[in-house]
Parts: C-alpha cells; sequence; structure tokens
C-alpha cells in the first residue's frame, strides 16, 4: 500500500477512498496492506468482500498478523451487506453497516474498513450508487474513519466513473493516492 495513503490516513482519521483497480493480485495486495497497516496501528477492520476474495485474503493475513491480531479483522459478505433487503437500497446498506460498527462506536474503538463493490452488470440505477455514496461520506466525516471503496476498473462504465469521481474526494490507482480533482460534497452541492 502507497504510504501516501497510511500517511493521509494518519493524519485525517477521516478518508474516503475510491480504489480503482487493475487486476486480482494487485487488488488483494492492496487489501492485505491495508488491512495489516490497520491492525499495526490498532484498528479494528471492517472488510466488506466477496467469499472467494476473502479466503485467499485470509490466507495471506494469517501469514502476517497473529491469532490475536487476526481477531481485529471482522468479515462481512459484500453480497449480503450490499443487498440485505433484497435490492441495492441505500439506507439499508447504511443501517446494515452501522449495525456492523455499532460496537466500536459505542467502545470508541477507532476501525477502518474496505468494501469491495462489485456486481456481474450495472443494473441497478446510478443515482442510487451517488446517494450510497454521499451518504458514506457523511458517515465518514461523522464517526471518524477511513473507508476504501474498491471497483474495477474495467467493470466501470464512463457514467459510472464520473460518479464516483465526485463522491471521493481520494482517488487510489496502484500506489498513488491522489485528491479527486472532480469530487463535489454534496453539502457544497446543497447550497448552490
Amino acid at each position: 500500500m502507497s504510504n501516501t495513503l497510511n500517511q493521509l490516513i494518519e493524519d485525517n482519521r477521516s478518508v474516503h477512498v475510491l480504489y480503482s483497480y487493475n487486476g486480482m493480485k494487485s487488488y488483494i495486495e492492496q487489501a492485505v496492506s491495508y488491512i495489516q497497516n490497520g491492525v499495526e496501528a490498532g484498528d479494528y477492520i471492517v472488510l466488506i468482500e466477496n467469499e472467494r476474495n476473502y479466503r485467499i485474503i485470509h490466507k495471506e493475513l494469517i501469514l502476517c498478523l497473529s491469532k490475536d491480531e487476526m481477531k481485529l479483522v471482522h468479515y462481512v459478505n459484500n453480497f449480503d451487506f450490499y443487498y440485505s433487503s433484497g435490492s441495492y437500497h441505500p439506507p439499508a446498506i447504511v443501517d446494515y453497516f452501522n449495525k456492523t460498527v455499532q460496537q466500536y462506536v459505542e467502545n470508541k474503538l477507532p476501525f477502518r474498513s474496505w468494501a469491495h463493490v462489485e456486481w456481474a452488470t450495472v443494473k441497478d440505477p446510478l443515482y442510487l450508487i451517488e446517494e450510497l455514496e454521499e451518504i458514506v461520506n457523511e458517515v465518514v466525516n461523522e464517526l471518524s474513519f477511513s473507508h476504501v471503496c474498491a471497483y474495477e476498473a474495467a467493470r466501470m462504465p464512463d457514467h459510472l466513473k464520473k460518479i464516483l469521481l465526485e463522491t471521493h474526494p481520494f482517488i487510489l490507482m496502484e500506489d498513488e493516492i491522489f485528491p479527486s480533482e472532480h469530487y463535489q460534497n454534496s453539502s457544497d452541492i446543497k447550497l448552490l
């Protein structure tokens, strides 16, 4: 993982990052590094991932983390997470997330999250994705944690890329992180 991302998280707990990845090998490396660095910083980790990738990530993590450190990693199946209500419904997704992190918030325990956002085809209306990402920005700032949204670059049509660049303050590509030039804070939009 980029030291720049680590530094960004150390300097500001409230970080919402779009990770546009190319290739599963680099994706797994980034996820493992993010989790490992989080655990080393004393954070609990909420890993929202599919089962197949989780098994690979878990195998990598047990090589570099102790059993006690592994207890800091909380796995959530990404399909269950995004479709807990039977469809991609932002309020239900936020409710699921709030229930997942409630113990950390109530006990003032630091945490960070990683969410692998995937689907076979983009069937859901894109305004729902935009709505969710705007809510995530608010939640990240309110609860003061870092959150990475991982999307496979090859599966992002241009209209989705535009929405994601406008709703994420930071972009991680390969090992470089930079501010999104297109980011539009939803509270700024309401003022216009």
